[in-house]
């Protein structure tokens, strides 16, 4: 007890000398004089109105106009007036990360640089820089979108981004805790649901029905290898997702990915290959108050390892519940989260099973105060987060 009170202590602390210069407006808030609440509930969490205002190419219908661009005089020529930019800053004090039975200061844990914006009409980008857990910093999401080709409903992005993307957004999440099952990589196998580049065409129909094609690499968005190439083999993997509306509180996704990957090997210069696929469905219900998301999906390998003769196909399953309380809708202060994960494997390393309890209180819309209590089931301990997240 006299841990978790001290724990507590050094966070009031620490939240209370860093809220005083966190007080701000993000970018795309500032662009269009709009409370956060307009998008999110709370932040970085989506409504449906944020969605639409993303997937336009964060654009607000019949919104822009030339006031937002420079005018040069050269009607070929489209400059953002005012450059968008933005920041995120979130730090904690953990305890017994790791089941280590200790207390750590981790503030900053996560400094992002963001932008993004129209660049003319039907043409946008997104991209972020960011520094993690003290590591170098990196570029993560970076694409350029092209919305609404030949006059339909068709959206083409290039660039890096999340293959999970079409799913449910990880760094949109509330939780400290991950979707984990999007990270899996059996064996020493390189390809998952997180970053990767390539190509994705998204389409709606009138149906209430979403469609996303992706062509990615399969390699991650790590350094180029020889030749300057981000691909390290010949080989392209491919993503789909159908998602259908079926009413105003519920909608149903399915999605399919297949690709192959080169394993390398010491004894052997060439590598073996590992063809693999991925298959699942998910549901959102939501409502006023309530939100519960659900994923699910099966993983086969057939040779994760890169070994001769492998053997039988190496399969992995999993997913997770996140259930998202809101007391007063949209107008809460407060909100709760309840995340549970499940991964099952052939590949035992990988098993994984705990239950997040999270609890936030807004202190601004751009700024959250939260408590985070996560409990390993599979090897029995918890760990606590307390903290702040902020956008400014």
């Amino acid at each position: 007890m006299k841990k978790i009170l001290t724990l507590t202590f050094f966070t009031v602390i620490l939240f209370l000398l860093t809220v005083g210069d966190l007080i701000a407006i993000p970018a795309f808030a500032r662009k269009y004089n709009m409370s956060c609440k307009t998008c999110h509930s709370p932040f970085p969490h989506l409504k449906p109105y944020g969605e639409e205002f993303a997937g336009n190419g964060f654009v607000l219908k019949d919104k822009d106009s030339p006031r937002y661009f420079v005018n040069t005089g050269d009607d070929q020529l489209s400059l953002i007036r005012d450059f968008p930019i933005a920041f995120r800053l979130q730090g904690f004090v953990t305890y017994n990360e790791e089941n280590l039975n200790r207390i750590d200061f981790t503030g900053p844990s996560v400094f992002k640089i963001l932008s993004g914006g129209a660049i003319t009409k039907d043409v946008s980008y997104y991209v972020y820089y960011i520094l993690e857990n003290g590591e170098t910093g990196k570029i993560e999401d970076a694409f350029l979108m092209l919305n609404n080709l030949f006059g339909s409903e068709l959206d083409f992005s290039i660039g890096q981004y999340q293959v999970s993307d079409p799913l449910f957004k990880r760094e949109l999440r509330l939780t400290n805790e991950d979707y984990l099952i999007y990270k899996v990589r059996p064996g020493n196998s390189e390809v998952d649901l997180t970053y990767d580049r390539g190509i994705m065409l998204t389409s709606s129909f009138p149906t209430n029905t979403d469609v996303t094609l992706e062509v990615v690499n399969g390699s991650g968005i790590g350094e180029a290898v020889a030749s300057n190439l981000f691909d390290k083999d010949k080989y392209k993997n491919v993503f789909g997702r159908v998602s259908q509306e079926v009413n105003k509180y519920l909608r149903l996704g399915t999605f399919g990915y297949y690709g192959n990957e080169i394993i390398m090997h010491d004894s052997i210069p060439n590598g073996f290959k590992n063809e693999l696929w991925m298959a699942g469905g998910d549901a959102s219900i939501s409502q006023d108050k309530f939100e519960l998301n659900i994923q699910y999906l099966i993983r086969g390998d057939k040779n994760p390892y890169g070994i001769l003769n492998p053997g039988k196909e190496l399969k992995t399953k999993g997913g997770f519940a996140e259930l998202i309380f809101k007391p007063q809708g949209d107008d809460s202060r407060w909100y709760m989260v309840v995340l549970y994960n499940q991964i099952d494997s052939d590949d035992s390393d990988l098993d994984y099973k705990s239950i997040a309890g999270h609890i936030g209180y807004l202190f601004r819309r751009n700024i959250r105060f939260i408590g985070e209590v996560i409990y390993d089931i599979k090897y029995e301990y918890a760990r606590i987060n307390i903290g702040f997240v902020s956008a400014f």
